[in-house]
């Protein structure tokens, strides 16, 4: 497996509730290495940039009030496998559907605010890292 950079955010209700500490303990127990992190707030302008890819969705106003309605951990991840590890601690959407012990199921409380958003593909991972993060930000051979 190769190994890649996936983008990870701690959103809103994750943030408020107190579980930072807790998502980044499950990156680091499945083998992902944090090499960027950082907490922000969004604008309203700013999220509705970051997810405009939703821009004609029915949630896309609801969503980018949410994102941008306190503040935000985004980082990123390395590891084999980066992306996938990531959707799979993560777990579903929607936690109702999302398997027992991820991280949606046991802290999530809807589709929408569901406590984390992690990069689909590399495509995006590398466009998302970029939109909150500059090169010199990601740490460099953090592995031993």
């Amino acid at each position: 497996m190769a190994v890649e950079r996936t983008l990870s955010i701690v959103k809103p209700d994750g943030v408020r509730t107190n579980v930072i500490g807790e998502v980044f303990k499950r990156f680091e127990s499945a083998g992902l290495q944090i090499v960027a992190a950082r907490m922000t707030s969004l604008t309203k302008a700013q999220a509705q940039a970051f997810y405009a890819v939703h821009r004609e969705r029915p949630f896309f106003d609801s969503l980018t009030t949410f994102m941008s309605s306190g503040p935000i951990v985004a980082s990123v991840l390395e590891g084999e496998d980066a992306i996938n590890r990531n959707r799979e601690l993560m777990g579903a959407t929607n936690p109702a559907e999302a398997a027992p012990g991820t991280i949606r199921k046991e802290y999530a409380s809807s589709v929408e605010q569901n406590i984390v958003h992690g990069s689909d593909a590399p495509e995006t991972a590398r466009e998302e890292i970029g939109f909150f993060f500059s090169h010199a930000d990601l740490v460099q051979g953090v592995r031993t």
